[in-house]
């Protein structure tokens, strides 16, 4: 579906559901934010494709845009191809997971449904990117994603890091050297109020990290115990 579709458009298409995930619609100005562009540029653009054949938006001024049945399966798409291809950056090519997205972000636009396939194929058909967000299945089904941030977290809750967001690689960077990754477990010793500062022990560690507020709104969980 998403050849007939262009990268730009892929690119809003992709904006808007991951806004739209956060916040139930995608602002003009988040988008403008998101995409570096200009906010009547977005307007325009939302315009458009809210009168393409079939409609891949729904857009109301001053009220923000959300994606069609047919835009949000444009918009699955795209992230299959994105997150498979993170994957496979990752895996295969041994890219460090804070290089994958700007690399995947060039790709997506332009790998074929073979070759899709056949990454997936060679990946073992994944569940998750490196950075623990779903990555849809062939018939561009989702699993739920943690929403759980560890932020809200507090003194003697044990969790396990689901996904982190991945927008900023000195972020991923800064993780990547505290040890918070997906799949790894770890206790809350102690939490500060007004600073909001956790001190966290990893499992299988002896010494405690500090993470900020700032960090911690970036990471979601599943709690194990409490």
């Amino acid at each position: 579906m998403i050849d007939d579709i262009s990268g730009a458009s892929q690119d809003y298409l992709k904006a808007i559901y991951r806004l739209s995930a956060r916040n139930g619609r995608a602002s003009t100005t988040q988008l403008a934010q998101q995409l570096n562009i200009k906010p009547a540029s977005v307007t325009n653009m939302l315009k458009k494709m809210a009168v393409t054949d079939p409609p891949l938006v729904e857009y109301k001024k001053h009220h923000g845009a959300t994606l069609t049945v047919s835009g949000e399966r444009a918009a699955l798409e795209v992230l299959r191809h994105h997150r498979l291809l993170e994957m496979f950056l990752h895996e295969i090519l041994g890219f460090s997971w804070d290089e994958v997205h700007d690399e995947a972000e060039r790709m997506e636009h332009c790998i074929s449904e073979q070759m899709e396939n056949k990454i997936a194929t060679l990946l073992g058909h994944p569940e998750h990117d490196p950075h623990g967000s779903p990555i849809p299945d062939g018939d561009l089904n989702v699993a739920p994603t943690a929403q759980l941030a560890m932020s809200t977290l507090r003194k003697g809750d044990t969790a396990v890091v689901r996904r982190v967001r991945d927008e900023d690689n000195a972020m991923l960077r800064y993780l990547d050297k505290l040890g918070l990754r997906p799949n790894v477990q770890f206790t809350i010793i102690n939490h500060t109020p007004f600073d909001n500062n956790l001190y966290v022990q990893l499992d299988g560690e002896t010494d405690n990290i500090i993470v900020g507020h700032p960090i911690s709104d970036n990471v979601f969980v599943e709690i194990t115990a409490n």
